[in-house]
């Protein structure tokens, strides 16, 4: 392939992050996630004289990402939140061991709140761990055709299938999400973004203030509390007070600094040190939203690997800290 030929190959590294936030819908793991593009983007380069031009280029780079995915979700290994793994709990009793984390859907650094608002779902926590109950295909079909917009002809060609097969696969992925949505009630569309900003600045207060009263104006009445990678996870603010002034007591005095997970307002969490000296990493907390109110508060606890990915300090000192303030 001669230099103008390969000249739109060139632009492959413009898709990076697109193909990062469609991996990462397949997978539910943004490190895997970016390996996942990387190696599309090595993939694509590697086998650039393929590309005769009869189709976008968009499309081609998708189809590897896609077969990408597809592979390496052959284990048959499907990521949860802990909401999929045990029913509600009592907020007043301990969380127990930890899950696998290899099995725990992770958070996804960055992305706009106020687009997201705009565009409803499509990196939301509640419709990736939906997501995880779709089979392979099923899954890339249906973020194929209603997240990206491609045809049922490109998806039917990807798949090396019939149009009727694509279609059929459709419509049983929009029937299982249907179905997960009437049961969970978890993907309802979000609040506008500048709402989400307002209730989430007056959360990272409440919360640092350990404020009960103002926590429970703002969270749903079905509000959910989840702690990955622990199963434990615990609904309505009964509960969430119970786990809050119980087991989680420690957390009285934390600092929150915010940041984005998910297209949604997020805090990294520090705890205060027992010894006095400052406030360690404990949670990063991925807030999703239905009307004006809070429905989910997801608190990753996995810091050591999660603070370095959304650019979050180590420790915080307590003579210049950063966080909401008590």
């Amino acid at each position: 392939m001669d230099d103008k030929a390969r000249a739109p190959v060139l632009e492959l590294d413009a898709y990076r992050s697109e193909l990062v936030r469609h991996c990462y819908r397949m997978l539910g793991s943004y490190a895997e996630a970016e390996d996942a593009a990387q190696q599309t983007l090595v993939r694509a380069w590697q086998n650039a004289g393929q590309f005769e031009g009869r189709s976008s280029l968009r499309s081609w780079v998708y189809r590897i990402a896609t077969n990408v995915c597809l592979d390496a979700l052959a284990s048959g290994r499907r990521r949860a939140l802990p909401m999929d793994l045990s029913g509600p709990s009592d907020g007043a009793a301990p969380p127990g061991a930890p899950a696998d984390s290899a099995l725990c859907i992770g958070p996804l650094p960055g992305g706009d709140p106020a687009a997201s608002a705009m565009t409803g779902e499509s990196v939301r926590l509640a419709f990736v761990a939906a997501l995880q109950h779709l089979p392979p295909k099923q899954r890339a079909t249906l973020l194929l055709r209603d997240v990206l917009g491609f045809s049922a002809r490109e998806v039917a060609d990807l798949h090396g299938c019939t149009l009727a097969s694509a279609n059929s696969a459709l419509q049983r992925a929009r029937a299982t999400l249907a179905d997960r949505r009437d049961r969970a009630d978890g993907l309802g569309l979000p609040a506008p973004g500048g709402t989400q900003q307002v209730l989430a600045e007056r959360y990272a207060t409440a919360f640092s203030r350990y404020d009960m009263e103002e926590l429970g104006l703002l969270l749903h009445v079905d509000a959910t509390l989840s702690l990955p990678p622990y199963a434990k996870w615990m609904r309505g603010m009964a509960d969430i007070k119970s786990w809050l002034t119980g087991p989680a007591v420690g957390c009285r005095g934390s600092r929150l600094i915010p940041t984005v997970a998910n297209g949604s307002p997020a805090f990294g969490q520090y705890r205060p040190r027992t010894d006095g000296t400052g406030y360690e990493p404990w949670a990063l907390h991925v807030l999703e939203f239905s009307g004006d109110r809070i429905e989910s508060i997801t608190a990753f606890r996995d810091t050591a690997l999660l603070f370095p990915q959304f650019g979050l300090p180590g420790r915080l000192s307590g003579e210049a800290c950063p966080g909401v303030p008590t």
